[in-house]
């Protein structure tokens, strides 16, 4: 099922309260988006997901139970997490990275690994690869593919697509937001571009000084009802798509 709720969540590092009491729950199946300016407590909610942080107080549940009560090594396993810097092993082959997860659990990975290849768009010639000879856009696609190897049913990501140039940028936002749909996946990604957000997901978190001071649909945000806080980012591609329009008048 892979549903996620926060009840009362709060961290703080120093006098800052990087979350601050959030509460909110994330359907099953669902693709959420989480924005925000920098320091508004995205990453931090996210990553208390899969216990890369641990709120000080407040507790979070996955699919009902609370992920502190499960070793956070074996939690890890069952979720998957892509983030901005790509974090691939330069040592090791393709194939390697994405059946990594696989063979920490005794699991076969051969066949495996040349499904998720397929599912991520990559030929299966990039399986002995090292990393440093793919583009970074292919590099985020075998992220993608070693996220998913376990069986994941529920996605972290942190800027996943923030380091690739905009057309990678945009065909891979799409490729994923249809593999999303295809494998009936819940996930939750962090992103400082509004647009990106209001084209993948189907409900958008907007973050402020630790809160979430808006929620709800694209199509709420653009009409202005998810509050001034995400209306004042909605502001942001509206008035370049107007300026692009004039440029082309």
């Amino acid at each position: 099922m892979s549903g996620v709720e926060f009840q009362h969540v709060r961290k703080t590092f120093g006098a800052t309260a990087a979350v601050d009491n959030v509460s909110c729950t994330v359907a099953s199946r669902s693709f959420v988006a989480l924005v925000g300016s920098s320091g508004s407590g995205k990453s931090t909610l996210l990553k208390m997901v899969n216990r890369l942080v641990v709120p000080d107080s407040g507790r979070v549940l996955l699919d009902g139970a609370d992920v502190a009560d499960e070793d956070p090594h074996a939690l890890r396993r069952r979720i998957g997490y892509v983030f901005q810097n790509i974090g691939l092993f330069p040592h090791l082959t393709v194939a390697e990275n994405i059946a990594i997860g696989l063979r920490l659990e005794g699991k076969p990975a051969d066949g495996r690994v040349a499904e998720l290849l397929d599912l991520v768009g990559l030929p299966i010639a990039c399986a002995g690869r090292m990393p440093d000879q793919l583009s970074g856009g292919q590099q985020q696609r075998v992220g993608v593919a070693r996220a998913l190897a376990p069986g994941s049913k529920l996605m972290l990501m942190d800027e996943p697509f923030g380091a690739l140039d905009p057309v990678t940028r945009d065909a891979l936002g799409c490729a994923y937001r249809a593999l999303h749909q295809r494998l009936g996946l819940t996930t939750i990604m962090v992103t400082h571009d509004m647009a990106e957000a209001l084209l993948l997901a189907d409900r958008v978190l907007v973050m402020a000084a630790g809160r979430i001071v808006g929620d709800g649909t694209p199509a709420d945000l653009l009409a202005g009802r998810a509050g001034p806080e995400a209306a004042a980012l909605v502001d942001v591609p509206r008035a370049q798509a107007e300026r692009l329009k004039e440029l082309g008048a």
